[in-house]
């Protein structure tokens, strides 16, 4: 039997711990001396009292997560912070309707930064600092954050970072689950000072820094300006968002044995160089592209190209061109790009490089096994065999991605829109990218989608997520038997 009292206490302490990153919104416009800051007060109070009366209600029931309390627990947190998420646009009136709301808030904590906005720097500081930290917040996931700060989480938390993270493989730093998402936050807040220290010494405001650091750090792409990137026209800011993103789509785990001395476990590991690989192949493809056909200046061709693969590789989002205006086949190879996502591990979306390796291994381990049907030639990824079972879990994955891709594709073209549209959006929004292709390009958004289409999408953003199987789990009848 599920226990659903401890689902409403963790639920409880994550709200509570939503609030207190409302407060750093709250401080922020404080500082600014807004007339936004009752409203996020206000925002942020009536999250703690959901919060506190949860915590109160079921504080004498212990905490012992399973499987498929864990299934619920991030599934649920993941709404529940969206829903919550919404108040401050609400309350201060930057989004008064609450299907923009969520769509704007649900895009953000997913990381997919697609945006219902037209005028983005009409918000205040305050709102644009929320909208910003939403992304910040989910880049290396609710649940894993609240693994790591809060004391009460003790039983089950392997469950709840197996549903939050699951990706192929399971990383962890530290035999205990709460010190490896310790360590994974410190990480990730290493890279966004990092950032923000840099973006500073480019002429970015510190404001504007520490949002976008924020939000390239989540892979996430919310900017503080209209324009996104393209706003700030230095060839050393576009450089260093595109070198930040380049290291938010490389697996956390790998990057701490960087941090501890042991470059080579990076260096070694075939998803990193296939990652790279992939970055660098489509870099010169793009980049030589702009060049030579569209007659760009060289080193401007190499930074768009770049930062636009960089980009859209690790499902960012962020924009310095209109990639639109490229012309047919650089517009198809942005498509493309959309389905690959960055590492398992990363903060990036998508179906992730590690899962492509394995189905190209695999595919081409079938070719051989049809001249030499008695031959057993393993999958192997780092020198390991991967198990049978991976390789199904893998190629169940990638149907039911692009079946749910098909279904939606199907679904948004009911609504009016064409085919590029359509794929686009899908493609976008299940990737957790934002921009996409047709009317929702990159200086496009989503604002003319009607009610549902929002509300649909926003469900395939978390869906896309929490890759799949941790949402779909939860409609499944057998789930919910004893």
């Amino acid at each position: 039997m599920i226990n659903y009292r401890t689902v409403l206490r963790i639920f409880g302490a994550l709200l509570m711990l939503e609030s207190a990153a409302m407060t750093l919104s709250l401080v922020v416009s404080v500082i600014y001396h807004e007339e936004q800051s009752l409203p996020i007060f206000l925002a942020a109070m009536v999250t703690l009292a959901a919060g506190f009366t949860l915590h109160i209600l079921f504080r004498k029931n212990e905490i012992a997560v399973g499987r498929r309390e864990g299934y619920i627990i991030v599934t649920g947190s993941w709404v529940l912070f969206s829903i919550f998420g919404t108040l401050p646009f609400l309350f201060s009136h930057s989004i008064p309707s609450v299907t923009d709301a969520f769509f704007e808030t649900m895009s953000g904590f997913t990381t997919t930064g697609a945006s219902v906005l037209s005028d983005i720097e009409a918000l205040s500081h305050g709102i644009l600092f929320w909208r910003s930290i939403t992304q910040w917040m989910g880049g290396m996931g609710i649940v894993v954050l609240s693994l790591a700060v809060l004391s009460e989480i003790k039983i089950g938390n392997f469950q709840l970072f197996a549903a939050e993270v699951p990706g192929v493989t399971k990383d962890k730093l530290h035999p205990k689950v709460k010190e490896t998402a310790k360590r994974l936050w410190a990480i990730y807040m290493i890279f966004t000072l990092a950032e923000t220290l840099l973006l500073m010494l480019g002429g970015m405001s510190p404001f504007d820094a520490v949002c976008h650091s924020f939000t390239t750090m989540a892979t996430g792409g919310y900017s503080t300006k209209n324009a996104s990137i393209a706003a700030f026209d230095s060839p050393y800011i576009h450089l260093v968002i595109t070198l930040f993103m380049f290291l938010a789509g490389i697996n956390f785990a790998l990057t701490y044995f960087l941090f501890m001395g042991k470059p080579g476990k990076l260096l070694r590991n075939d998803e990193f160089r296939f990652y790279s690989l992939v970055c660098i192949f489509f870099t010169v493809i793009v980049s030589l592209s702009l060049w030579i056909v569209n007659g760009n200046e060289p080193f401007r061709a190499f930074v768009d190209g770049a930062f636009q693969v960089v980009s859209i590789i690790t499902t960012t989002g962020f924009a310095t061109a209109n990639y639109e205006l490229w012309g047919h086949f650089l517009i198809l190879i942005i498509f493309i790009l959309m389905f690959t996502g960055g590492s398992t591990g990363s903060t990036g979306g998508g179906i992730k490089m590690l899962r492509i390796m394995i189905l190209a291994q695999n595919s081409r381990q079938e070719l051989h096994r049809l001249i030499h049907p008695n031959a057993v030639i393993p999958v192997r990824i780092n020198g390991k065999a991967i198990q049978p079972s991976l390789i199904n879990n893998v190629l169940a994955f990638v149907v039911f991605y692009f079946l749910v891709t098909a279904a939606s594709v199907v679904i948004i073209s009911f609504m009016g829109y064409d085919v590029s549209t359509s794929f686009g959006a899908v493609a976008a929004s299940l990737g957790n990218i934002g921009p996409g292709i047709g009317d929702v390009g990159p200086l496009d958004n989503y604002a003319h989608f009607p009610a549902f289409g929002k509300w649909f999408l926003s469900f395939i953003m978390l869906i896309g997520r929490l890759e799949l199987f941790t949402v779909l789990i939860l409609f499944s009848r057998t789930f919910y038997r004893n």
